[in-house]
């Protein structure tokens, strides 16, 4: 089976999933509404036309879906901190990259990894946004989607195991579905991008 085959099949049990009689079960744990989405990086664009058609027909059937794009926080945090201390983190990247790559992107990892991967980043964000979206349909949980996304643009930083751990409990039970590029390892095993060591350390239903 195609990759663009295998994304459309598991989009299909995931809409089924959602859409049940019994209300949407993508979790086999009772009261735990994430899932998420694997993925090969490569086939990112093919990804987002398939969920964006599997979006519109969830709201012609009157669902609310929230798409929260993690590069679009980062970069409005890091505006927040101004533009001094961002040019200042360029020059300084870039001159350590001339010497040595690794330590450049240490630094990187270093001045960021706050905004990234703390309980207080946008791990908060993510909380805040799916909060208003849940206040605005106060009534409408169980016909309600969040799609986390643009995981790849924050390759290198971001550990996705660390983001759910952060918003689990947090979400008024609406269903989160995190958009995962990378490849996957065995039953549970999830290698990001397909270059980082697998992680095993999920709770959440896989698809497809």
């Amino acid at each position: 089976m195609s990759e663009r085959a295998r994304i459309g099949e598991g989009i299909r049990a995931l809409k089924s999933d959602l859409t049940g009689p019994g209300g949407p079960q993508i979790s086999t744990m009772r009261n735990y509404r994430f899932a998420i989405f694997q993925y090969a990086a490569e086939e990112e664009f093919e990804l987002r036309k398939q969920m964006r058609s599997m979006c519109g027909e969830l709201q012609a059937e009157g669902w609310g879906v929230l798409s929260i794009d993690l590069l679009t926080l980062l970069v409005d945090r890091l505006r927040k901190e101004g533009d001094r201390f961002v040019q200042r983190v360029i020059e300084r990247e870039r001159a350590l990259f001339q010497d040595d790559p690794a330590r450049a992107l240490d630094y990187l990892k270093d001045k960021i990894a706050d905004q990234i991967d703390a309980p207080e980043g946008i791990a908060a964000d993510v909380i805040a946004k799916i909060a208003d979206f849940a206040d605005r349909y106060p009534e409408q949980a169980d016909r309600t989607l969040v799609l986390i996304g643009r995981a790849g643009a924050l390759y290198k930083f971001l550990r996705s195991s660390a983001l759910l751990r952060h918003i689990d409990g947090k979400t008024r039970g609406i269903p989160v579905v995190l958009l995962y590029p990378g490849t996957r390892v065995q039953n549970a095993g999830l290698s990001f991008m397909g270059v980082v060591p697998a992680d095993g350390d999920y709770r959440p239903r896989i698809y497809p």
